[in-house]
């Protein structure tokens, strides 16, 4: 039977990643077939370059990547970014403006090919502090992280590509709600549960959640540069097919000739897929590439 699709997109977190932080043997040995018979494999994730490069080597990963929610799309064997999405700089000040007002510190995400560290950190004149969630994270990955306390101390302010924010996700919501009013339609943002580890789970009452918040310029994200590579490449959109579970999935779910939802997804995730795989703890994403070879999906 002929291969219905030339390219996979698959999101990290929640679909190839399972709960254990790792990528299960016969999810990695699927990502290995597929390429074998000639899909395209296509990683589409939230995390930086440099927060995804343990998964990018499990699976073998040569092919560009979308990375940083799909303002980046990045050569993970050169470092090299090939296109960026990046952000207007009136708009990064009027959300880092309206954060800091709420006494919430802002992640400024940076194109770090242009720029020599991942994020910038802006705490504002009271130098608020990021809780301990931020500053584990920071240390796990090894990212390099600039704190400043105003924004016009900011070297690169041209290669800004995300504002994020990080709290309990109530306090998240909130925020989104002031910077959808602020930014409109020169922006799309949305927030979502973050990987924390157990030692800060342990932090939460019940019912409560860590999220990060995250704002992109309104053309970026996982679709547009997944688009972008296709098109670059003579890839029908129809002839794609796109993995994931959460929130920044939605476009590129919605946009690919066949959108898969991991069993885990969310509702939105869901009902905007074709399919539905099993979870990211039972290999859904081994299970997905399975029937696209055998041509059952």
């Amino acid at each position: 039977m002929s291969r219905r699709y030339d390219m996979l997109a698959v999101d990290l977190d929640g679909t190839l990643i399972n709960s254990r932080g790792e990528v299960s043997v016969r999810n990695a040995a699927a990502i290995h077939a597929a390429r074998e018979a000639g899909l395209r494999i296509v990683v589409c994730t939230g995390r930086g370059l440099a927060e995804c490069r343990t998964y990018l080597d499990a699976i073998g990963q040569k092919d560009e990547v979308v990375v940083a929610g799909g303002s980046i799309i990045a050569d993970p064997v050169s470092g090299r970014t090939v296109h960026r999405f990046s952000m207007g700089e009136s708009m990064v000040r009027d959300v880092v403006d309206r954060l800091l007002a709420r006494r919430v510190p802002a992640m400024v995400l940076k194109d770090p090919a242009e720029a020599d560290y991942e994020y910038l950190v802006v705490r504002g004149a009271e130098r608020l502090r990021l809780d301990a969630v931020m500053d584990w994270w920071f240390e796990v990955m090894r990212l390099r992280v600039r704190y400043v306390d105003h924004l016009h101390e900011d070297d690169h302010p041209e290669h800004s590509v995300r504002v994020g924010a990080f709290g309990y996700s109530d306090d998240m919501a909130a925020a989104a709600a002031d910077l959808r009013e602020a930014v409109g339609d020169q922006g799309h943002l949305h927030h979502f549960p973050a990987v924390v580890g157990p030692q800060h789970r342990s932090r939460l009452s019940h019912g409560r959640s860590f999220h990060i918040l995250e704002l992109f310029d309104a053309c970026a994200n996982k679709w547009s540069a997944v688009s972008c590579l296709a098109e670059r490449d003579g890839i029908d959109p129809a002839r794609i097919a796109a993995i994931g579970d959460e929130i920044n999935d939605v476009a590129m779910i919605r946009g690919a000739g066949l959108g898969i939802a991991m069993g885990n997804a969310v509702p939105s995730v869901k009902s905007a897929a074709g399919r539905v795989a099993p979870t990211n703890d039972d290999d859904g994403v081994a299970h997905a590439v399975e029937r696209l070879l055998s041509g059952e999906w």
